[in-house]
């Protein structure tokens, strides 16, 4: 199979888009702790800085499939962002939560690899029983209630 790239600047940019379409205010959430990130320490709590990068909060946004930029006031002073896309760890709408978080490259669930010959179980057959591999077979209900966003401030 063929190596792909992230698509989390693409799903980012999607996003951004989706939330600003809809006359909403976009927010991220950033690792912070990530060495390329660049944004003003002072604001970082327990590793993370949460920023509205709403046009009209932005001077100069620039978002690619390398990274994301701009220019924004902390404290009344214009400050530098930039970050590359893969410590953006949530985007959403801050009037409703409307958004999404993004896995961390430990959450992603690997590509399954051929087994050679050698690994397969050579033992013995095992006894099925009937019902726990009708239940295995079984689909799985989804989960009640309603999704949420935990937004961290």
């Amino acid at each position: 199979m063929t190596s792909m790239t992230s698509n989390q600047p693409y799903l980012l940019r999607a996003f951004f888009d989706w939330i600003v379409d809809n006359e909403l205010t976009p927010y991220i959430v950033v690792d912070a702790n990530n060495e390329l990130v660049e944004v003003p320490q002072e604001f970082v709590k327990d590793g993370q800085i949460v920023l509205n990068i709403s046009p009209s909060a932005c001077v100069n946004f620039y978002l690619d499939t390398d990274g994301l930029s701009f220019q924004a006031r902390f404290g009344g002073q214009p400050r530098r962002i930039s970050m590359p896309c893969q410590a953006v760890m949530a985007i959403y709408a801050r009037e409703n939560g409307a958004g999404t978080v993004f896995a961390t490259e430990d959450e992603m669930v690997p590509t399954a690899e051929p087994q050679s010959d050698q690994s397969q179980d050579t033992s013995a057959p095992k006894a099925v029983d009937e019902k726990t591999d009708k239940q295995a077979d079984a689909p799985v209900p989804p989960k009640k209630g309603k999704p949420s966003l935990k937004v961290i401030k």
